[in-house]
């Protein structure tokens, strides 16, 4: 179990994740039968199982802004899903206070055959906006995604720069008070990147809570005061993000985050 660090002084605990695990099956389906969903279910490995996540406990507090470090594999993204409800823990708890904005995988809750313009009130429908709150921020979300032209254009046939335009510009509209963010932001060009950074800091100053998971050591010290360093589904260390980085860093020569 990493270190522990206190979050922001007074602020409520808005997630609480005690004792947390959660295994995959090895084959290709990647899922379990309805016999081990539904039954009573054996928490010791079967064959051809393993733990993507185990053990895990982790509170954060309103306003915080987390960093999540560590391999590819190591349970990065498998936490984020389970604290936006993406995933169930197969043991321990994932208690979440408040609604939570995901942006963790671009092509979610979009339809390819669906238009930018009905993906957009969808996508946001799904979220819990409301039509008329979709319509006041519409030309909004357009603009900032930089997608104007497009608007009839089905999700399909945009790039995955463009994908990841409206998935961010749709996510980061919602009133929800955690913001996760997986890396995602990657795949699109600088300047975007840096228009969605400016919007992430926006939103910090309005209190969100920011669980962002990211290789890249600059934009990780940008963010975030405190990180969580996972290794092997294990949580190895909850510290000062500069803390993390170096331990993180240390133990992978020096090379496992880029600045």
């Amino acid at each position: 179990m990493g270190e522990q660090q206190s979050g922001t002084v007074g602020a409520e605990v808005v997630i609480r994740v005690s004792g947390a695990g959660i295994r995959f099956r090895r084959n290709r389906r990647g899922r379990r039968s309805f016999k081990d969903l539904f039954a009573g279910r054996n928490r010791r490995s079967r064959p051809g199982e393993f733990w993507a996540l185990r053990g895990v406990d982790v509170e954060v507090r309103a306003g915080e802004a987390i960093g999540v470090v560590g391999r590819n594999g190591q349970g990065k993204s498998t936490l984020l899903k389970l604290v936006a409800g993406v995933m169930l823990p197969d043991e321990g708890t994932v208690e979440v206070t408040g609604g939570v904005a995901p942006l963790i995988e671009i092509t979610g809750g979009f339809v390819d055959d669906l238009t930018v313009r009905e993906n957009v009130y969808l996508t946001a429908g799904l979220h819990g906006m409301a039509k008329h709150e979709i319509d006041a921020r519409y030309d909004e979300i357009i603009d900032f995604a930089e997608l104007r032209d497009f608007v009839g254009t089905p999700y399909k046939h945009l790039s995955s720069g463009m994908k990841v335009r409206l998935a961010f510009s749709v996510i980061s509209r919602l009133e929800e008070p955690i913001l996760l963010v997986d890396e995602v932001l990657a795949v699109g060009d600088k300047a975007f990147r840096d228009k969605c950074y400016a919007r992430i800091d926006e939103l910090l100053r309005g209190g969100r809570t920011l669980f962002f998971v990211s290789h890249n050591e600059r934009d990780l010290k940008r963010f975030c005061t405190r990180g969580l360093y996972l290794d092997g589904g294990a949580l190895v260390l909850d510290a000062p993000i500069r803390d993390v980085l170096a331990a993180y860093n240390r133990d992978h020569g020096g090379t496992a985050v880029a600045e």
